[in-house]
């Protein structure tokens, strides 16, 4: 399948969101357009993309001498200390459907994607009724925020900052489903790694005076620290006193061979990759904000995050280890 390279984080963020709203009865995060952003083809290449993700995780999980062929694709902390996830459910994977399965109940990704959307979009709506006015997604990919809720769109502007040939993608999509984009909503291209997120808000409708709400999901674990502590230094300068911004991140022990978790092993191998890029250390992340001018307001660790989305879910979703959500105001 020929896709456009920009838009793939896009893509799959937006096929797990949908795999949950379709086969899970008891709802997370319920994305019920997220689906619809997506044409079988491109379904149907993440479902083969999966499948064969946990048939590697399963060789690994055997305890038999890694190929040849894997070493070339294969992290050197995951071949040497890569240990067993969720074997019961590796063990019941026997076709493609199976396999899909397991990839998104056994490994941490689709629950990190869902969990982290639920918080955020809850502490908006709470924030909606403090008095915020604006709502930047950077990062936005395909988020159908605006199209599931419309009653917020009467009040609420909505800017969603991305590169421009995934926005370009998701555009083209949209106009092949013939939704027509809200009044509200503005389109902001930009590179957070090349350009000052400040310039292109400033340059779009962005009112720099009202109170806003940022959120920033899935995107700080590809980036260098600097360029995170930068964008964020970048939104406590453009935002008034009191907005919020909500990112999520990883933690250091997850680039530490002695204390990663498996799972966290299998994030960095299959969304990040063989080299880490950015982490935090949640004792000092309070510090770390203070220094570029915005207050930690709630530093969610995974096991918190465990207890509040996952605990008795009848799915075998679980939080992801490394994982934690920060919810900051500017000062």
């Amino acid at each position: 399948m020929k896709m456009n390279k920009a838009s793939f984080s896009a893509l799959i963020i937006a096929h797990c969101r949908a795999y949950h709203a379709v086969h899970d009865d008891q709802k997370i995060f319920d994305d019920f357009l997220a689906g619809r952003l997506l044409t079988e083809e491109e379904r149907a290449y993440f479902d083969g993309t999966l499948y064969r993700s946990v048939k590697v995780l399963k060789y690994l999980s055997s305890g038999k001498v890694v190929p040849s062929i894997l070493k070339l694709f294969l992290p050197r902390r995951a071949k040497q200390s890569f240990k067993a996830i969720a074997p019961e459910e590796l063990n019941k994977v026997s076709d493609l459907k199976s396999g899909v399965d397991c990839y998104m109940h056994a490994t941490g990704g689709p629950a990190l994607t869902v969990s982290r959307s639920r918080y955020t979009e809850d502490s908006l709506v709470k924030a909606v009724g403090e008095g915020v006015k604006q709502y930047v997604i950077l990062g936005a990919g395909l988020d159908t925020f605006v199209f599931r809720h419309p009653e917020l769109m009467e009040t609420l502007r909505v800017f969603e900052v991305d590169q421009p040939a995934t926005q370009d993608f998701k555009r083209q999509r949209l106009t092949e489903l013939g939704w027509e984009i809200p009044q509200h909503l503005y389109f902001v291209p930009a590179d957070f790694t090349r350009q000052n997120i400040d310039k292109e808000l400033k340059d779009s409708s962005y009112d720099p005076k009202a109170l806003s709400f940022f959120n920033w999901l899935g995107v700080t674990y590809y980036l260098p620290r600097e360029t995170v502590l930068d964008t964020l230094r970048t939104v406590a300068g453009i935002a008034p006193k009191g907005s919020t911004v909500i990112f999520d991140y990883l933690d250091t022990d997850v680039y530490d061979p002695a204390k990663v978790a498996p799972r966290g092993q299998w994030l960095l191998f299959s969304l990040v990759g063989a080299k880490g890029k950015c982490a935090f250390d949640p004792s000092m992340l309070s510090r770390d904000l203070a220094a570029i001018g915005l207050r930690l307001k709630e530093n969610i660790s995974p096991a918190d995050i465990e207890k509040l989305y996952f605990r008795g879910h009848p799915s075998n979703y679980h939080a992801q280890e490394h994982a934690h959500f920060a919810c900051a105001v500017v000062e």
